[in-house]
This record gives structure tokens, sequence and C-alpha cells, in this order.
């Protein structure tokens, strides 16, 4: 067999992602969610924490946000030191972080940004003060390559009521759009059907994504896992491409998600179910 060796070039390099977000001592969701996917994935994950958490698969029982000055020292700390490929934001807990990192980032406009709209956890705790939702919708939000809101979110994003059908999905689209995001990706999990059916926005065109809904207790973190598998593969290919396999690799996550023992509620999803046999 002939191997053909290439000189190293920059794009060989594994890459390097940042994620913007909380905690969860359970590991399932949060920073803990977000570096199991970047490195299951093949790229170095780096953490920001913007709040820690206290929290498990049955609940979020408080939270505490840090000081947005150190949030903001956390993240010159990582961009003065390393090559930054791709950032996901997640928690962001107060209008004053939401503002500290779109400061913060402006300084890097070549860096994607994957914006996770957390606003509500799995079990339905709010994770975010109330005067957050306007300054993640200001600030944010027009700077991300994509935004990911599930269907409370974009109702929370638009003030508007939440979306119950595909079609009131499709009315959502463009008005999520003129927020200022490059792409949105609306996600319809809350939906009822045999399918998970997703709306990508942008460029032009809207792309209807298809996967078969997983039945499973197990989806915790689901969207903080999405939205980090996105930010790693849009490394190294087009960002709707990006969009697709992160789809294929949440579904099979939640597929074997039955395979960990995690928790008496909401459990987390399989980050490594490739990897670990």
């Amino acid at each position: 067999m002939h191997l053909s060796v290439q000189p190293e070039r920059e794009n060989e390099m594994i890459a390097n992602v940042l994620t913007i977000a909380g905690t969860d001592p359970s590991g399932g969701a949060g920073i803990s969610a977000d570096l199991k996917t970047f490195s299951a994935l093949g790229t170095y994950g780096m953490a920001a924490i913007t709040a820690v958490v206290a929290q498990n698969t049955m609940g979020v029982k408080s939270f505490q946000p840090l000081d947005p000055s150190f949030v903001g020292d956390q993240i010159d700390a990582v961009f003065e030191d390393v090559k930054v490929d791709a950032v996901k934001i997640g928690m962001v807990a107060t209008a004053a972080i939401a503002e500290v990192i779109a400061e913060r980032l402006a300084k890097y406009p070549k860096c994607p940004v994957v914006l996770d709209t957390v606003m509500v956890a799995k079990s339905g705790d709010t994770l975010l003060q109330a005067d957050a939702i306007e300054a993640i919708r200001d600030k944010l939000v027009p700077m991300a390559n994509i935004i990911t809101p599930n269907l409370k979110e974009a109702s929370v994003l638009l003030g508007s009521d939440i979306p119950t059908s595909v079609v009131d999905m499709k009315t959502a689209l463009p008005r999520l759009h003129a927020l200022g995001p490059e792409w949105v990706l609306l996600k319809g999990g809350y939906l009822p059907g045999y399918d998970s059916v997703d709306f990508l926005y942008g460029d032009g065109k809207t792309t209807e994504l298809h996967a078969p809904r997983i039945e499973t207790k197990n989806v915790h973190g689901t969207g903080c896992t999405l939205s980090a598998a996105i930010a790693a593969f849009m490394t190294r290919m087009s960002l709707p491409d990006a969009v697709k396999m992160a789809k294929d690799y949440l579904t099979k996550a939640l597929a074997d998600s039955g395979k960990l023992n995690v928790g008496h509620g909401h459990g987390p999803v399989h980050h490594f179910h490739a990897i670990w046999k």
C-alpha cells in the first residue's frame, strides 16, 4: 500500500474550541457536556465559566453567577494565549455577563460563534435572570454565526407565543433571522410526532432536518451537546454540514444513553457512544 505523506499544514492541526457556559456537577449539561462533546469529536476543549450551578438530573437547586469582569478575564486569558477556532456560548446567567462576553468576543470577529440561547433547564428551572434576555437578544444574537433556540426560547426572543406546529416554526424563522445571526437552527423537539424536526435557516434558504425521535428520559444536556457539536464540526466543514453532522451525533448519543446509569431524573446522553465499546 502506498502512503502519501503531505506537508503539515495549519488546518491539519487539532482545532481548539472554547465554551463559555455554566457548570453541572452531575456532568450531563453545561461545560461538562460541551467538553465531552468537543473531545468525542476530536477537538481540544477549553472552558470559561459564567456561573456555578447546583444541579443534577432531577433539577436545578440554585446558581451563582460569577463576577462579569472575571468572566471577561477568563475569555481574555484563552484568546491571549491560544488560537481559538470556534466558540460556543451557553448559559450567560445575567445581562452584565452577556455584555462582557459580547465586548470581549468583538475583538476577535473572525472566530465563529455558536450561541445556544440557554434560558431554562430540562427540568423547567430558570437559568437566567430576567434582565439577561434583552442583553442576549441585542448583544449576543447579532454576533453569532448561528443561534440554536428551542421553541420556548424562540418565543422569548421574539416576544410571541410558543410555536406549536411546523407552520409556526417556518413563520418564526425569518423573524429570528432578522435579529441578526447569520444562521438560525430552530429546534422542534417539543413538537409531537415520530420524527424530531428542526429547521435551518440562512443564506436565503430553509432546510428541514429530520431524525427519528428516540424514546428515552435521558435528555439532560441535549441542547448543550448539539450546540457544542456544531462548534466542533464547523472547524472543519461548512456550517450547514456541521449542523447535519451534529444532529446525527446527538441522535446516536440519545439512542445509546440507556447504557449509562446516571441519576434518578433526566439522565445525560452518551457523548462517547462511538468510542466506549
